[in-house]
């Protein structure tokens, strides 16, 4: 079986990862069973881009609204009816609680009649096979996916499969996700689901599409990779007057949304985490009426989304204005004062400025200024034992890069200059080995007999106590003739009486060959 709990670990990003765990967190200490289910469980199977989270309790997730917020969870708005709620979880992670539910449609066009369920059955009242697989979170089944409509094999199919032959006449709006979803993934409609799809549209079902259904998929466009073509393909099918009458993509803003969603990927690309929502739909009704924005946003069931959307332009423009005061009087200050503002305003007013000063300040942020982080001689740096073992590490690092940022600092010499008084001292060297003056020196070892020369270290001993064998060992001088005794020794050279008479024995000479005989 396959370990989805590692591949959703890979998948997730950091922040989503301690999303999930705050939710599993809660839902173990209230008691309630909790799933990961729908969109996020088919990213991360899939391998796209994982938007938010979707979790299904067993249960009603309304009442657990103070214990996310003790949690440090923003409460982004709810559904009474279908007992939803709307979460930012830490790290700007958006999320989606719901219940789990059956609904029956008794007729077209009206609210279904919604009733507590387990997760089995939440999983037969949804639109796609790839969007009907939960997995648990549970103590005890913990990883283990529940997939009774073969969603896993549509995904490696890559098709769009509804679960049921009424699935576009009971939710008219899943005509507009299949729509989204064909754009979004390049999948096609499996050949019955496009044939259903065919006679939904001839019947006009989206007549009976729910309200609160059309600002759900208003607010999904804010969140698609490529909203322009999401948008062109909904108006090829008509669907998009379903959002709006007054929509069309004449009303969109090609090309300053091309520029955000390039500038997007460029600050992805330098490691920001940015959400380009409110910007995308700036840019997908900037030709609209206030009248007809207003309408828009009144459908939308996320306040945070609204928010934002509403308030993007007046931030930008506070930004704006500081960049352009004291505040930002030095490419140093500049920096420190587009490093703490929000990433989606500098998003937005590097597209929309059209301050010289401020465009080009936040173009040299993005692009400029970062090659010279590249000036800091980090090798040299090493070398001065200026390393981030250091305490004072970071702010002497920052302080070089400030200093270079503003020109003070115009060569290596003086970078270096600048440098060497904060280099700690260098590591005193290790004491020298130290030497004894024989074996009964403190601390000394003895001397080791020579093996092979038996006596040798006893001899040496007696006749010259505490004195340090020579380096190196003159070469023994050549054995004087000497008569021997009758015993066999040379005269004058006996054994001391203390040494045995097997202690010392010297080889004996040989003897000379006689003339003639060899």
């Amino acid at each position: 079986m396959a370990d989805y709990i590692y591949t959703m670990e890979i998948r997730l990003t950091p922040d989503q990862l301690k999303g999930v765990n705050l939710v599993q967190d809660i839902a173990r200490t209230t008691g309630i069973t909790l799933y990961l289910t729908g969109g996020a469980i088919r990213d991360i199977i899939s391998g796209f881009t994982i938007r938010d989270l979707d979790f299904t309790v067993q249960g009603n997730p309304l009442k657990l609204q103070k214990d996310f917020e003790r949690a440090g969870a923003q409460i982004a708005g709810h559904d009474e009816d279908v007992r939803t709620l709307f979460l930012v979880l830490p790290g700007n992670v958006r999320a989606e609680i719901g219940m789990a539910r059956t609904e029956v449609y008794e007729k077209a066009g009206r609210a279904p009649v919604i009733t507590p369920a387990s997760i089995q059955e939440d999983l037969r009242r949804r639109d796609f096979t790839v969007n009907a697989m939960a997995l648990s979170l549970n103590e005890g089944s913990r990883g283990l996916l529940l997939d009774p409509f073969n969603g896993v094999a549509d995904i490696e199919a890559k098709l769009l499969r509804i679960l049921h032959n009424y699935s576009f006449l009971e939710d008219p709006s899943r005509l507009i996700r299949a729509t989204r979803f064909a754009v979004r993934f390049h999948w096609p409609l499996e050949e019955r689901t496009q044939e259903r799809y065919n006679v939904a549209k001839e019947n006009k079902y989206i007549e009976h599409i729910s309200r609160s259904a059309v600002g759900h998929e208003i607010a999904q466009l804010a969140h698609e990779d490529d909203p322009l073509s999401v948008v062109r393909a909904l108006e090829k099918e008509d669907w998009l007057k379903v959002l709006h009458p007054h929509w069309s993509s004449a009303k969109v803003d090609t090309n300053g949304l091309a520029q955000l969603m390039k500038t997007r990927q460029q600050m992805v690309d330098l490691g920001y985490t940015v959400d380009p929502s409110a910007a995308v739909m700036h840019f997908l009704t900037a030709r609209l009426s206030e009248k007809d924005v207003a309408d828009l946003r009144r459908q939308i069931p996320r306040k945070d989304l609204i928010e934002s959307w509403r308030d993007i332009e007046d931030h930008a423009k506070e930004l704006a204005k500081r960049l352009t005061g004291k505040e930002a009087a030095t490419p140093s200050r500049t920096w420190n004062l587009l490093s703490a503002a929000r990433p989606e305003m500098i998003l937005f007013l590097a597209v929309t400025s059209r301050h010289q000063t401020v465009a080009q300040k936040i173009k040299n942020f993005l692009t400029k200024w970062r090659q010279v982080q590249q000036r800091i001689p980090l090798p040299e740096m090493t070398e001065l034992l200026i390393t981030p073992q250091l305490p004072e590490y970071p702010k002497i690092a920052r302080d070089v890069f400030m200093l270079l940022l503003d020109g003070k600092l115009r060569s290596r010499t003086e970078t270096l200059k600048f440098l060497k008084p904060f280099a700690p001292p260098p590591p005193p060297p290790p004491p020298p080995p130290r030497r004894g003056r024989g074996p009964k020196a403190a601390g000394a070892a003895p001397v080791a007999a020579v093996p092979g020369k038996k006596g040798e270290g006893a001899k040496g001993k007696a006749k010259g106590a505490g004195v340090a064998p020579p380096a190196v060992a003159p070469a023994p001088a050549p054995p004087a003739k000497a008569k021997e005794s009758p015993k066999g020794m040379p005269k004058g050279n006996k054994p001391a009486k203390h040494v045995p008479k097997t202690a010392v024995k010297h080889p004996a000479e040989p003897k000379k060959a006689k003339a003639g005989k060899r």
